[in-house]
């Protein structure tokens, strides 16, 4: 069939969706699963490294990222990693995880409305306070009491959480209310370190980087709300980032192994400089012929990089100074495989539409 498109604008409805391929191996949300290697279950690492897993393994950094990733692990340091959109900044906090067998990456990614605490733990206190509640209401119910006796919450549990009652058995405590964020998670005592990927840290508002200098340099942070009830409950199950309970002594959680934490900025600000004597800095240079291929070949096999090598030379042959993401690469370079039949003004015409500069203004 020479048409490829499934929308057509006819107006008319049809049923052409169903004909729809199988999703770019990075925008795969389904079998995300397959891709992932023995210790690392992390469905964007497959998806980021490829399916074939081939990227990882011919992924080519150059000798300063190799310097920089060591150096950040000697001397347990963040490491701050600078570049354009699409330079492969991220996929270097994947690549590092997937060679060192450190497990799933942890993903903190940054919005202008990010705080400290969104990274650390959050502690869902008025959904505990409507548990306790509708406990109370049960139990008074039961009872044939009123279920409006004692509405204030704090007055009718005990320092550890617990309600008091018929219905202390059905409290799960505070432990089921407090889950933590990817920082926080990252810092729990573990016998590797893990990998932490806080994106794009340029998007943040002005305090966050600052905020973050102590715990950075400590490597430890307290829950005031444990710490509170720590004499009655010195021991607490809270939940983790990765879905998992863990245990939190005495309130406050400290790492034994600080993790590798890559922090990633597009360059759109300056960062203070607290921060970067904190960190070990490194400027990604956009991705070269090699790591290109190697990239292509992860994604779409030996036959996307054969079949895409124009593509490929037109990407690497840009205007200096021209800013485009590998990514616009790989797009262009599946949907123009999707469609062979076409002529060739409109594969030119798609290439066009996906490989569009991103520093020009609109």
């Amino acid at each position: 069939m020479n048409d490829w498109r499934i929308y057509r604008g006819v107006g008319q409805p049809h049923d052409g969706v169903r004909r729809l391929p199988e999703p770019p191996p990075w925008r795969d949300f389904t079998r995300a699963q397959d891709g992932a290697s023995a210790g690392s279950q992390d469905p964007s690492g497959a998806r980021r490294l490829g399916v074939r897993r081939r990227r990882a393994e011919n992924y080519a950094p150059r000798p300063a990222e190799v310097d920089a990733v060591n150096a950040a692990l000697y001397l347990r340091r963040p490491l701050l990693v600078t570049g354009n959109p699409g330079t492969g900044k991220s996929t270097l906090a994947y690549a590092v995880a997937h060679e060192l067998r450190l497990g799933r990456v942890l993903r903190w990614p940054i919005v202008s409305r990010t705080t400290l605490q969104d990274g650390l733990y959050r502690y869902d206190a008025i959904g505990r306070l409507q548990d306790v509640q509708l406990e109370r209401a049960r139990v008074a119910g039961g009872n044939g009491s009123d279920p409006r006796a004692g509405n204030d919450a704090a007055d009718g549990s005990d320092a550890d959480g617990r309600a008091d009652g018929d219905g202390a058995d059905r409290d799960p405590g505070i432990g089921a209310y407090i889950r933590l964020g990817p920082l926080g998670t990252a810092l729990l005592p573990s016998e590797l370190p893990r990998v932490l990927l806080i994106d794009e840290l340029d998007k943040s508002d002005l305090d966050l980087p600052n905020d973050l200098l102590n715990t950075l340099e400590e490597g430890e942070f307290a829950i005031p709300e444990l710490e509170r009830v720590a004499d009655r409950q010195p021991v607490v199950e809270v939940l983790s980032h990765d879905s998992g309970r863990v245990a939190v002594h005495g309130g406050r959680i400290a790492c034994t192994n600080f993790p590798l934490i890559v922090l990633t900025s597009n360059g759109e600000r300056d960062f203070p400089a607290p921060l970067l004597r904190r960190c070990v800095q490194l400027e990604l240079e956009p991705p070269g012929e090699e790591q290109l291929t190697a990239m292509v070949e992860a994604h779409l096999g030996e036959e996307g990089v054969a079949a895409g090598q124009d593509l490929i030379g037109r990407f690497l042959d840009r205007e200096p100074g021209e800013v485009m993401a590998a990514d616009q690469l790989l797009n262009a370079l599946f949907l123009t495989q999707h469609t062979p039949h076409a002529e060739r003004l409109t594969r030119e015409r798609i290439a066009d539409l996906l490989m569009q500069r991103l520093d020009r203004s609109r």
